[in-house]
């Protein structure tokens, strides 16, 4: 979205519970993984999206990527959270060289920071159409948070090559994998930590994109906080379950009150969507999802139930496969649920708009 230059880069996923860097080899019939890496996010680094720690990601970062031994210094990362805006507008059509003066000043009306304190793009949807209006999708970023994300890749030694919407990575690796399917309106829920990535494409296009501040932390910190033990035990308790492991009983009961939660939050969300102006007549004709925070017992069967939607599984490697003897295929089961964000945006050159 963002920025800057050989093309080939590095997908950067600095994610609330862990960061993930991802190495591409791309091809016409497909990409090969070279490199994969993941740490553990350093505690207190990081708070829905907006970095409170940027020395300590930076040294994370700088250390996973001596780790997995790459090559590349370009970097894409991505962005996330209530620091970042993404919202489809209508406009009447104008001659293209007048389209970002008119974008700034619609920002000022839709956007909730001071427009002098954001970076912003713009993307024009269907921009073959003929109408007398056109769908633009507005992006801002306050330059706060992409000054530290900037800040995070210099100090680990690294470039900035693409400074990109984690969400748009989702976009961009669904369609790398499954093409662009005709007349389909496609939702992709990417359920993490302490953030859930909501994105729409209709055919091909970024139509809708939200991030809820709900996730796998929501049923951690509600063990923690019920049962009185610590967060370590919290969350061990909730990979127990999540694994068909004993449990008390009272870890179900936690885990379902928690699920009807995220639940609504989510449902909140897809009624949004189909809310907006242009989206109910088309509806949505599939819904993927992804994270690692879909593991969680009953969360996909609740969430097609409260939704009425069914969800399939986002397999990140259909056209991906490994490019490495380090990377076995049973290696690249385990990391798909947290892989994607990553993957999405090596995929990305350098210098892309």
């Amino acid at each position: 979205m963002w920025f800057l230059s050989s093309n080939k880069v590095l997908g950067l996923d600095i994610g609330s519970s862990s960061i993930k860097i991802a190495e591409l080899e791309v091809g016409r019939k497909g990409a090969k993984l070279l490199n994969f890496g993941i740490v553990p996010t350093p505690g207190n680094a990081l708070n829905g999206g907006d970095i409170t720690d940027v020395n300590a990601i930076a040294s994370a970062v700088r250390g996973l990527y001596r780790e997995i031994g790459a090559k590349r210094t370009n970097v894409a990362v991505g962005l996330f959270g209530t620091a970042v805006i993404v919202k489809k507008i209508t406009i009447p059509r104008i001659e293209g060289n007048l389209v970002a003066d008119q974008v700034r000043w619609e920002a000022e009306q839709y956007i909730p920071f001071d427009a002098n304190a954001v970076s912003l793009e713009y993307h024009i949807i269907n921009p073959k159409d003929t109408s007398e209006n056109m769908d633009v999708l507005l992006i801002a970023a306050q330059n706060e948070l992409v000054t530290a994300y900037q800040n995070i890749i210099l100090q680990a030694g690294l470039k900035v090559g693409v400074l990109d919407v984690s969400a748009f990575a989702l976009a961009n690796l669904f369609e790398f994998n499954y093409g662009r399917p005709d007349g389909a309106t496609v939702a992709i829920l990417n359920i993490g930590s302490s953030i859930t990535n909501f994105v729409v494409v209709d055919r091909g296009e970024v139509v809708f994109s939200r991030d809820m501040p709900i996730g796998g932390q929501n049923f951690t910190n509600d063990i923690h906080k019920e049962m009185g033990v610590t967060l370590v035990e919290a969350e061990s308790l909730k990979l127990s379950a999540a694994a068909g492991g004993a449990v008390p009983d009272e870890v179900h009961t936690i885990i379902n009150t928690t699920t009807e939660y995220v639940c609504e939050e989510v449902r909140n969300s897809f009624d949004f969507f189909l809310g907006s102006a242009g989206n109910a007549a088309s509806g949505l004709n599939q819904v993927l999802y992804s994270g690692g925070g879909s593991a969680t017992p009953g969360l996909i069967n609740n969430l097609g139930r409260v939704t009425k939607h069914k969800f399939d599984w986002f397999d990140p490697f259909v056209r991906i496969a490994s490019g490495s003897r380090k990377l076995s295929s049973e290696y690249l089961e385990q990391i798909a649920p947290y892989a994607g964000i990553s993957l999405g945006l090596s995929l990305r050159k350098a210098g892309e708009s």
